[in-house]
């Protein structure tokens, strides 16, 4: 079963592809292995991975990362393109399957192109040189003298060209080049990399042809729809599906098993009703009768567990870095300064829930899915199906937003067991509701600080402490570990001689996982509204102050800290962060002249070895009311492979942490999630979100993050803002409970 596609940008197995586009007789195949999460079997070159060219000439360029709005098959693509100096308009794209074969597949972390760019480059120089050869062999002649260009090869003393499609099979032949010896191209040479190149599927987006996990149709397909336990490690006590069975088109009710231990991406359990179609199984799954067990979290309320955290922050956590004596420091010190910062948890609230197809038959598995991880949601499938993980294949769909909870393939694992359970095609869909109220969650987090000032109001001693249940809860009981820290916590990068940074993580009471940006979005509200609290008490500008902590352009290795673990995932380039910095503040008219009643707040981080500063603008209303004005947002991510991408995230970055920074709230009572839906846990609507202004700073240094680092700057740039504006200070997240939105 193939899924239909209207772009060129296909799913076909290896033996498929070479039947359809004839390269098994007359083409060019060529790989690189992506780094990371390499099998131990994977020594075998297998040279038909990434690059194909067919008999016509077309390029066949296989991606093996997932595609959820970022444009990383057309940016992938423009890589390969480049260096083969192949016409961008004879580029086809082939979306790979979830195989370890491909190296790391897990689109997530901001780090595809910083992993691929260099490997896809050297596909692409490796397969003009083979077709350089070829043509240099036909016309007996010196290589050197021979020259690729837009899809033809010209020897240059006679004038004479020869198209790739003439050469591809005497290229095929050719010895595949060591890529120590290949010259690749300089920056200035890139005729695609650096470019702002329209998606290679953009039409499909457009007119609403693009194929997403909730779009597969199988024959012969039946739906699921499933009823989780409302409190985490609960499960059903009892259950009658006696009305559920009565309604039209209802097949069967099965139970799901629970997850027990650490939650890992395994399903929650529940009760499914499997019908004819979604809303069958939907009318069938609100008529069961169930009864659930209940637990130590059954009682947990997350008002009672933030004043928790907020009092464990208060005293002496898990030391992760330390320099000087911030205690002597601060008892020395000219002024002192002490804030507390809180963000709940949040959701990530795609626009497209999670929803998997899987078909169980002989001893064979086959799913359809939006996964950012199909390499995981290959191996759990296998574990739920009873197989091994050669008897499973991944598919992996287009993604209608996903932000990290795709890379959880509960939802998957779901669709197989049920599958097998049917022996039919299932699909799975989750609601909003489920979506929302069984989510791996943001955790949520108090931050604890404190700082003394010298005479001048520079800070001579920096004291941070972040309270968060861990991550790692759901991967093993009771983790306690203070990794997220690395966030801009322990990394802290101000000029400040004295500094402690600080951490703990107590039990959770919900699924914990990763969101855009991870601990990066709590660091940078705590650290970014500290320091403009530290000029305010300085009396200073808090633009002109952060600037002076950022001090003069540098770099900073940060090394170990006490427990051995690194404190930072890369040396900090001040120049950088400044110039970002510097960027923003000249765009916004910094320390000009505003109208009444409006205000600026910046901020600057450093995440996924990226730089990006925020300016937000608001203005604040007779009625407390604020409305954000403008946003200015200057990124430095080294190369740019597509700058529109790269234009499209910061704006994608900036309209999420307004998200996060005006509304976003998960809250529990008795266990339970108490939101379900946009009503009650909003996003920013498309009235409120303004203009965005983005700068993308120039640079010949190797890409780094692109899809997250956006985020962390905008709500401690909107929290300044709105103090600029009006004088209260915002401390804990969202802005809608002090009542400005």
């Amino acid at each position: 079963m193939k899924l239909k596609s209207q772009t060129g940008i296909t799913q076909l197995d290896r033996r498929e592809f070479l039947k359809l586009s004839g390269v098994s007789a007359s083409g060019l195949l060529l790989a690189a292995h992506l780094p990371l999460a390499m099998a131990e079997n994977q020594a075998t070159f297998d040279p038909s991975l990434f690059l194909a060219i067919d008999a016509a000439g077309v390029v066949h360029v296989t991606v093996a990362r997932s595609e959820m709005g970022q444009g990383i098959l057309t940016s992938m693509a423009q890589i390969v393109a480049d260096e083969l100096e192949a016409d961008w308009s004879r580029v086809k794209i082939v979306q790979a399957e979830g195989h370890e074969k491909y190296g790391d597949q897990n689109t997530d972390g901001s780090h595809s192109i910083t992993d691929g760019f260099m490997p896809m480059r050297q596909v692409g120089a490796s397969a003009r040189v083979m077709l350089e050869q070829a043509a240099a062999e036909q016309w007996g002649v010196a290589v050197s003298e021979c020259h690729a260009e837009q899809h033809q090869v010209t020897h240059q003393p006679s004038g004479k060209s020869l198209d790739y499609s003439v050469l591809v099979a005497a290229a095929a032949k050719q010895k595949l080049p060591d890529t120590d010896s290949l010259t690749l191209k300089s920056a200035d040479q890139f005729r695609y990399i650096g470019k702002g190149l329209a998606l290679k599927n953009l039409r499909d987006f457009t007119v609403g042809t693009a194929d997403y996990g909730i779009d597969t149709q199988l024959p012969g397909m039946l739906y699921a729809s499933i009823e989780r336990p409302p409190v985490i490690k609960t499960k059903v006590k009892w259950f009658d599906k006696t009305a559920a069975m009565k309604v039209n088109g209802v097949h069967a009710v099965i139970e799901i098993p629970h997850s027990p231990g650490p939650a890992l991406f395994n399903p929650a359990g529940g009760i499914a009703v499997i019908a004819d179609n979604t809303w069958a199984a939907m009318k069938g799954r609100k008529a069961l009768k169930i009864e659930w067990t209940e637990n130590e979290h059954s009682k947990d309320n997350s008002a009672e567990y933030l004043d928790e955290l907020r009092k464990t922050a208060r005293s002496p956590g898990i030391v992760a870095r330390v320099e000087g004596d911030v205690d002597a420091a601060l008892k020395s010190a000219a002024s002192t300064v002490e804030a507390e910062y809180s963000v709940p948890y949040l959701a990530h609230a795609s626009m497209e829930p999670p929803a998997a197809t899987a078909h169980y038959q002989d001893g064979f598995c086959e799913v359809w899915a939006c996964t950012q991880t199909p390499q995981r949601a290959r191996q759990i499938v296998a574990a739920f199906t009873d197989l091994d993980k050669e008897q499973v294949k991944v598919n992996v769909t287009l993604l209608g937003g996903a932000f990290g909870r795709k890379s959880k393939p509960d939802y998957v694992a779901e669709a197989a067991f049920l599958s097998k359970a049917t022996g039919k095609p299932i699909k799975v869909t989750w609601t909003r509701e489920d979506d929302i109220k069984h989510d791996y969650y943001h955790f949520i987090s108090a931050h604890h600080m404190e700082a003394g000032l010298d005479a001048s109001g520079k800070p001579s001693a920096w004291l941070h402490r972040a309270i968060y249940p861990d991550i790692g809860t759901t991967f093993a009981p009771q983790a306690n570990n203070v990794g997220n820290l690395i966030q801009g916590v322990s990394n802290m990068w101000y000029d400040i001689p004295n500094v402690r940074a600080e951490g703990g993580a107590p039990d959770a009471h919900l699924r914990i996982g990763w969101v855009r940006s991870v601990g990066n979005i709590q660091n940078a509200f705590a650290v970014g509204s500290f320091t403009a609290e530290l000029a305010e008490k300085a009396g200073r500008d808090a633009g002109e102050y952060l600037l002076e902590l950022l001090g003069e352009p540098r770099i900073l290795t940060m090394g170990k800290g006490p427990s051995g673990n690194a404190l930072s995932r890369g040396p900090i380039d001040m120049g950088r962060m400044r110039g970002v910095t510097e960027k923003v503040m000249k765009a916004a008219n910094w320390g000009g002249a505003l109208p009444t009643n409006h205000g600026l707040g910046v901020a600057v981080h450093y995440s996924f070895l990226s730089y990006v500063a925020t300016v937000v603008e608001v203005s604040a209303s007779a009625d407390g009311k604020i409305k954000v004005e403008k946003i200015y947002s200057a990124i430095d991510a080294g190369q740019v492979v597509n700058t529109d991408r790269v234009k499209a995230q910061l704006e994608g970055a900036a309209t999420f942490g307004m998200s996060i920074a005006m509304y976003g709230e998960i809250s529990t009572k008795n266990g339970q999630v108490e939101q379900d839906n946009y009503h009650n846990y909003q996003v920013a609507r498309i009235n409120e979100v303004p203009e965005i202004e983005t700068f993308i700073i120039e640079s010949t240094a190797a890409p780094t993050g692109v899809g997250e680092p956006g985020t962390p700057p905008l709500a401690p740039a909107l929290a300044n803002a709105v103090f600029a504006a009006t004088g209260k200070r915002i401390r804990d997240l969202p802005l809608v409970n002090h009542g400005l939105v």
